[in-house]
């Protein structure tokens, strides 16, 4: 069982399992495609990817263009704020975002559907993140909207994160060219 909280970006969710816990530790079911189907959620993911990163380290705002990807992400370790931000041209939250705190402590999963941006930010020590995509990497498709883009507006948790050079260079949203 999952329980499913809706967020301001239609499509965008937090995904909470059910968590089983007795005195040997506990047991979750981290994905289960018939719960996914009857959330309205997709059920078919083709990879699945993992990210190790430190504490202060920014990544994205990644997103795939023309073939968008949509994401399952988790933490199994650590604590991040994921970021999503809607940049469907013809939707009307274009430009609008939301965060949420996934860590190994809540369990708490976010779908990002095809449409949006993603990133994370890390607040803890270090964070191993998941996710489960629903298209296949696509090295030239792969695109990166600016983290600190002053239109955004996103309120991240730490002052002076560490970005690689690629998402440094990351594009606008006024700049975006998508159709």
């Amino acid at each position: 069982m999952i329980q499913v909280e809706t967020t301001n970006l239609a499509g965008v969710v937090v995904i909470t399992p059910t968590v089983f816990t007795d005195e040997r530790g506990y047991f979750i079911e981290t994905f289960n495609a018939r719960d996914m189907e009857a959330a309205g959620l997709p059920n078919h993911f083709v990879q699945d990817n993992h990210s190790y990163s430190k504490h202060g380290v920014l990544r994205g705002l990644h997103y795939q263009y023309p073939q968008w990807q949509g994401k399952l992400v988790r933490v199994v370790s650590g604590e991040v704020f994921d970021v999503v931000v809607d940049i469907r041209r013809d939707s009307p939250k274009y430009g609008a975002w939301v965060g949420a705190v996934l860590s190994a402590e809540n369990n708490k999963q976010l779908y990002v559907p095809p449409g949006f941006a993603h990133g994370f930010c890390v607040t803890s020590d270090a964070a191993d993140v998941l996710y489960k995509v629903t298209k296949l990497y696509v090295p030239e498709q792969d695109n990166c909207l600016i983290w600190n883009d002053p239109d955004l507006g996103i309120d991240w948790p730490v002052a002076d994160p560490i970005v690689s050079p690629k998402d440094g260079q990351g594009k606008r949203l006024a700049d975006l060219v998508l159709a």
